[in-house]
């Protein structure tokens, strides 16, 4: 789940280029690259996460956790992420250079490896390091199965992106309706928000198969990560709340 351009797939270099009209060797080449570049942006984040939990001065992230989620400061903090999501979504999908492109997604891992630490940091107390890999075994569920009804029925989801982005317009306001308001949104607000986030996979998915470009992987595996660690919140958020 990413704020992108109107038409982020526009290129001057004409219809060859997109990975749906290409050759098949290309197209292939294209979504391995993809796929790959998603699983090394997943173990980065995890990687980074078990460095913090590791190494972090004793007691400094319970404090930054306080401070995250204490008064408005989530609100701000909310914020601040999704500035630089946008940001490295942009860096990402750069036609000039290839490393600003993994500067981008570089910046995103580590964007959402600070945002996590609050939830990981209270899962473990909830617990412990089996919650944090149950959800992340039910999110590769999961995504396994959104990927294969997209590969399998080559459907195009693309078609769904305005609305995916009105409804994450409206979870965005109720989420900080909630902080400044003081409400609980609840466990159907959790579940929606799971439905939201495989919705994205979908549309993302499927934009790998008809809309991206060849030179365009590390911005889709952008896109992905995005929505599989939005997926993971969401799921991890509910196995807390039966806890």
């Amino acid at each position: 789940m990413s704020f992108v351009d109107q038409n982020p797939y526009a290129s001057p270099y004409g219809a060859a280029c997109f990975a749906a009209t290409a050759a098949e060797s290309e197209r292939t080449t294209f979504i391995r690259r993809t796929y790959m570049h998603l699983a090394g942006a997943i173990l980065a984040f995890i990687g980074i996460e078990m460095a913090l939990f590791e190494l972090a001065p004793p007691g400094s992230l319970e404090r930054l956790t306080a401070w995250m989620l204490g008064g408005w400061h989530w609100a701000i903090v909310l914020g601040a992420f999704i500035v630089v999501s946008m940001v490295a979504d942009r860096w990402a999908r750069s036609a000039t250079t290839l490393s600003l492109q993994y500067a981008g997604l570089a910046l995103y891992i580590i964007a959402e490896a600070v945002i996590f630490i609050p939830i990981l940091l209270i899962a473990q107390r909830v617990g412990g390091a089996n919650i944090i890999t149950m959800a992340g075994c039910m999110t590769a569920v999961v995504f396994g199965g959104l990927t294969a009804i997209v590969f399998l029925t080559r459907a195009d989801f693309s078609w769904i992106g305005r609305y995916l982005m009105l409804a994450a317009c409206v979870a965005l306001g109720f989420i900080f309706a909630s902080i400044f308001l003081g409400f609980n949104l609840g466990q159907l607000f959790t579940g929606l928000m799971i439905a939201l986030a495989g919705a994205y996979i979908l549309y993302d998915t499927s934009n790998i198969l008809h809309h991206y470009r060849l030179d365009q992987y590390v911005a889709a595996s952008l896109a992905l990560f995005a929505s599989v660690a939005l997926l993971f919140w969401y799921i991890l958020q509910l196995f807390m709340s039966r806890r």
